[in-house]
């Protein structure tokens, strides 16, 4: 992109999605993937072309020097005039198969935790490359986004995490996923409702 680009509620200007049932809205309103990303996964796949230029997974932006290991729930982050907040990490769906012709790859995408995530906007306003992506607060320090997906992922069955995790501000889609964790056959007593 060149030049200043708004930013609004519900994602940046002229962006779409196909299907709003799953894509967009408040909550996922821009899609945000770590550039340092795509050596990785030249690495793991081989050459592909998709991987030449930023947008291969979808992302509205991209960024340098922030990872799932290194950004929180919660993060609130201001780039350009646009204040954003982390609102959950991005579950890879299969179109991401299709757009790396591997059947594997969202699969993939999930089990390395690779999968960017997802902003709600704050307070409206422009952007545009090259603008700093700056911290303004995080109130969960100790729920970075690859903590958090693997106990959606992975499955981990610690009661202790899974209940201090539901006491965060989860948008709806993430809060039922760690309830049906709560819901697997080894837990006997102490359920949320």
């Amino acid at each position: 992109m060149t030049g200043a680009v708004e930013v609004m509620e519900l994602g940046l200007a002229g962006d779409e999605q196909a299907d709003l049932r799953v894509h967009g809205g408040p909550h996922k309103a821009v899609h945000i993937y770590p550039r340092e990303h795509y050596s990785d996964w030249q690495e793991a796949l081989g050459y592909r072309a998709v991987l030449e230029e930023a947008g291969a997974f979808g992302e509205n932006l991209s960024s340098r020097g922030l990872t799932e290991e290194t950004v929180c729930m919660g993060d609130q982050y201001r780039i350009g005039s646009v204040l954003f907040e982390v609102s959950q990490g991005r579950q890879p769906c299969w179109k991401l198969n299709d757009r790396f012709d591997c059947k594997t790859m969202a699969k993939q995408v999930q089990d390395t935790r690779r999968t960017g995530w997802y902003f709600r906007v704050l307070e409206p306003g422009t952007l545009q490359a090259g603008d700093d992506i700056v911290l303004v607060s995080r109130p969960w320090p100790q729920w970075s986004l690859a903590r958090f997906m693997g106990l959606i992922y992975d499955g981990v069955l610690d009661a202790p995490q899974l209940r201090e995790a539901l006491q965060l501000p989860l948008v709806e889609s993430w809060e039922k996923l760690l309830k049906n964790v709560w819901k697997k056959p080894k837990w006997k007593t102490g359920l949320p409702g």
